[in-house]
């Protein structure tokens, strides 16, 4: 028989089983938020509508390099050469870093100018570096979009300029954000610098601005890319970090600049101001400890090995209960990571989800003397 124990009776909510987004109007033609840690969608609007994305590929043509960097394939200090094809898109009034024919460049600042300046010439330049020709390079960013599991994205180009075959959806966009935050925190800061400056070749040094609108705003965003395409309009995949809980907002087909800032931040706003975010449990930190058969020690910690993080609705309030399960005392020996039971999540006495509850420790199974006196006294005395 499962032996149950309460472990956490301080949480009171609303357990969100559905997206709660019928109260809330978004001005674009398909809009997602998500809470990041819990992984929650709050809101949607045709996710899986296709889009062309614009300059938000830039985030996929930035993911390719920094998975490189981190592999040791690439370093920051490594120049490229600027081919014609990167310097004509300088010219031909499209986003640029304002690159010129033969310059070395090296990857930082092809990076920055695409990740702060938008260049389009610095996709190129980069593209090209790293995979011979920008049609190798889409090839490698599609594949990256596959693996991190967007299943409706194709790139073929490394700027999202205008081409049919250049398509994702929001939803799509969102993963590949969580991506980025995710596996490269230490470049994904890059995405909240306000100016770069390039010490162009022949002429001044070019400064600038960050095209992110919300980066300006008090809502804490910090992060990542806008888009403008005339078939698409106006859109922006953004992102704020507010006392360590983040959401992540991706828009698409805003009339004009000003909606896709208005609307935003309006959804951002919901979002912070609607919901809670409560850590359930914490990955690799004990949570209560288990009764031992016949162990060194007497009992065993438990923990589990993901962190779990639940979504509150503010101002409707029910029970979630959270629960050990397990077959106990456990026998010992015990080795750290044993499954030794389950955490288990309900909502109004039904079962949501569960997870493995894992031996925090090793407990060593008492020598056989030891063993024998104390099934003995159980015997007896009902003691273990």
């Amino acid at each position: 028989m499962f032996k149950k124990l309460l472990v956490i009776t301080f949480i009171n909510f609303v357990f969100i089983t559905n997206v709660l987004s019928s109260n809330l109007d978004i001005q674009a033609r398909t809009a997602i938020l998500q809470d990041f840690l819990s992984g929650k969608i709050l809101y949607e609007k045709e996710p899986d509508r296709s889009i062309y994305p614009a300059s938000m590929t830039k985030i996929m043509t930035s993911i390719i390099a920094f998975d490189l960097i981190k592999s040791g394939d690439l370093n920051l200090d490594e120049k490229f050469i600027i081919s014609e094809k990167a310097w004509r898109l300088s010219t031909a009034g499209y986003s640029s870093m304002f690159v010129m024919i033969g310059d070395e460049v090296s990857v930082e600042n092809l990076l920055k100018g695409i990740i702060i300046a938008s260049g389009n010439d610095a996709c190129i330049a980069l593209a090209e570096g790293i995979a011979g020709t920008e049609e190798e390079f889409a090839i490698m960013m599609t594949s990256k979009a596959k693996e991190i599991g967007m299943e409706n994205t194709n790139f073929a180009n490394s700027s999202g300029i205008n081409d049919p075959d250049n398509y994702s959806t929001v939803r799509d966009i969102m993963l590949m954000s969580n991506y980025l935050i995710k596996k490269h925190p230490e470049y994904y800061k890059w995405f909240s610098e306000k100016e770069f400056t390039w010490d162009r070749t022949g002429g001044d040094p070019i400064t600038q601005g960050n095209r992110n609108p919300l980066l300006y705003s008090s809502i804490g965003a910090d992060g990542i890319k806008t888009g403008y395409l005339a078939v698409e309009k106006y859109s922006l995949a953004s992102s704020v970090d507010r006392n360590g809980r983040r959401l992540i907002a991706v828009g698409s087909g805003f009339d004009t600049k000003n909606d896709r800032s208005r609307e935003s931040s309006k959804l951002i706003k919901w979002g912070l101001t609607n919901f809670d975010l409560v850590k359930v449990a914490q990955s690799d930190t004990p949570i209560e400890d288990v009764e031992v058969w016949l162990g060194k020690k007497k009992t065993v910690k438990t923990y589990v090995n993901k962190d779990i993080y639940k979504v509150i609705n503010k101002g409707r309030k029910s029970l979630l209960k959270v629960t050990l399960k397990y077959n106990g005392p456990i026998h010992a020996p015990i080795k750290k990571g044993d499954v030794i039971g389950r955490l288990n999540l309900s909502y109004k006495g039904e079962f949501i989800e569960e997870y493995d509850l894992l031996a925090f420790e090793d407990v060593k199974k008492l020598n056989i003397f030891s063993r024998l006196m104390k099934s003995i006294n159980f015997l007896i005395w009902g003691d273990v």
